[in-house]
């Protein structure tokens, strides 16, 4: 039975505005100084420069919305069916301003094109070479064919209506392994350094070692990945130098010969631009902002003068007038919401950073990673007053420059833990006593996670061996078994 009632609910919602500036505060000074770009080609109203015109827009835009709703009635627009002028130029770009030119740029071939390159100088035939550009389409970015050559004949069949057969497609891939970089087109890791491995050895004299090394990644691979080395020298009957020699060209090799091959399209994407600035005056930290992230940003005072004008004289407007009146409007309500966007951002990010640099004080006048303090989102957003998600999207994806390097904001947050005296120390300071520990301990007889713990023990840290498994784990180091290394 359906029923009518009434119900009050208390709900929160966002502003255009707060969701502008949620928006502006994730991104990093790169993306910042494109979103600027693009908002200043989207409004014609907004322009780079400080304020220097005596009527401020802010007044203007003030006045401008005190003023009564029906400024501009219904009835204007339904005159007659002219079209305004300035929705004729596309992009509000008047007919004689000049063309946007965009300057050409050399840049060099990139990974897939230089394979696809390498199989055009084969002398094959039609069907061959759309054999050969189907299967360099399924290698990865590693260097790998990674699918079954009976499911590439199923996909060859189906969707081009290619026939062939594996025997056929191996053929091809024999070819497409004779490219460079050696290695690609291998279907695992021992293919890829046996086919670096059997290039080298034709351009190389001294063949003992590598083929001692062939014969390990061939007959011994499962040895060799577990460095089980004592038993691969027993099975082999070789010296310890002989040994040393063949692992040694095995380490040579580059497992990833794809990933090696340097991609002229993507470098730009491997620069980090830092947020914050922090130099060193007299001894007195100083922090600032990159200038990406502090432009300067006005209203255009032709626009505001243009808008004063139409609201002194609205009386004799007409339909044209008032519409232009409208749009600018709109364009300048836009354009100081995204100015005070970008100022509150502004001040978050400074008021955070400045939280960061009073919670890690000693850090900061030493940059000694051991003076790091364990701290959370919590602890600066207490500082500031700012809710812990604002805090976590400034954190994200910002880095501040430093006399000791680049840093991403995420560094300076760890948790922390007691030591045998009471004292809290950041997981950070443990971590570098553990990597410290690793890298100094005999590579012929690593240390097991369960001595690590017995070291820090010594050392006042009461760490269980599964916790320090898992801080080996977040630095990238290997179990001890796979760290051995002959000497």
């Amino acid at each position: 039975m359906l029923k009518q009632h009434l119900q009050q609910k208390l709900l929160q919602k966002l502003s255009p505005q707060q969701i502008q500036l949620i928006k502006l505060l994730e991104i990093p000074a790169v993306q910042l100084e494109k979103r600027i770009k693009k908002e200043l080609e989207e409004n014609p109203v907004l322009e780079e420069g400080r304020e220097t015109d005596p009527d401020t827009p802010d007044d203007i835009i003030q006045n401008d919305l005190e003023e009564e709703q029906d400024e501009v009635s219904i009835e204007s627009y339904k005159d007659d069916g002219e079209i305004p002028s300035y929705r004729l130029n596309p992009g509000n770009y008047s007919q004689n301003s000049e063309k946007s030119v965009e300057i050409p740029f050399s840049t060099g071939i990139s990974f897939r094109e230089n394979l696809s390159n390498q199989l055009g100088f084969r002398i094959l035939d039609e069907h061959k070479q759309a054999l050969g550009h189907y299967i360099l389409g399924n290698i990865d970015d590693d260097g790998y064919l990674r699918r079954e050559l009976s499911s590439i004949v199923d996909d060859l069949a189906f969707s081009m209506n290619i026939r062939t057969s594996e025997e056929e497609l191996e053929e091809i891939l024999k070819i497409i392994q004779d490219f460079d970089p050696p290695g690609i087109g291998a279907r695992n890791l021992r293919e890829c350094l046996l086919l670096q491995i059997d290039r080298i050895t034709d351009e190389n004299r001294n063949t003992r070692p590598l083929e001692l090394a062939r014969t390990i990644l061939k007959d011994h691979f499962d040895e060799f990945t577990r460095k089980h080395y004592e038993k691969i020298r027993q099975k082999m009957n070789l010296s310890d130098e002989e040994l040393k020699e063949a692992v040694g060209e095995i380490l040579k090799l580059n497992p990833k010969p794809g990933g090696g091959y340097s991609d002229p399209l993507s470098r730009s994407s491997h620069q980090i631009v830092p947020d914050f600035i922090l130099e060193d005056q007299n001894g007195v930290p100083e922090l600032s902002l990159n200038a990406k992230n502090a432009p300067d940003l006005r209203i255009n005072s032709t626009y505001a003068r243009m808008l004063k004008k139409f609201r002194e004289d609205k009386k004799n407007q007409n339909r044209d007038q008032k519409e232009a009146a409208t749009f600018v409007k709109q364009k300048m309500e836009s354009a100081n919401w995204f100015i005070d966007a970008i100022r509150q951002r502004q001040h978050t990010l400074i008021l955070t950073m400045n939280a960061i640099m009073e919670f890690q004080k000693e850090y900061f006048q030493t940059g000694y990673e051991t003076n790091l303090k364990p701290m959370i989102l919590k602890d600066i957003s207490e500082k500031t007053g700012l809710d812990i998600s604002t805090i976590s999207r400034v954190a994200n994806s910002k880095y501040i420059q430093t006399n000791w390097g680049i840093f991403p904001l995420k560094y300076f947050f760890s948790e922390g833990m007691q030591t045998d005296s009471g004292e809290e120390v950041s997981t950070r300071e443990i971590k570098k006593i553990l990597q410290e520990c690793i890298e100094g301990e005999d590579k012929k007889h690593p240390l097991t996670d369960d001595k690590l713990a017995d070291i820090l023990k010594e050392k006042g840290y009461l760490i269980a061996r599964r916790t320090v498994a898992k801080y080996r784990e977040q630095l990238n180091i290997p179990v001890a078994r796979l760290r051995k290394e002959l000497l």
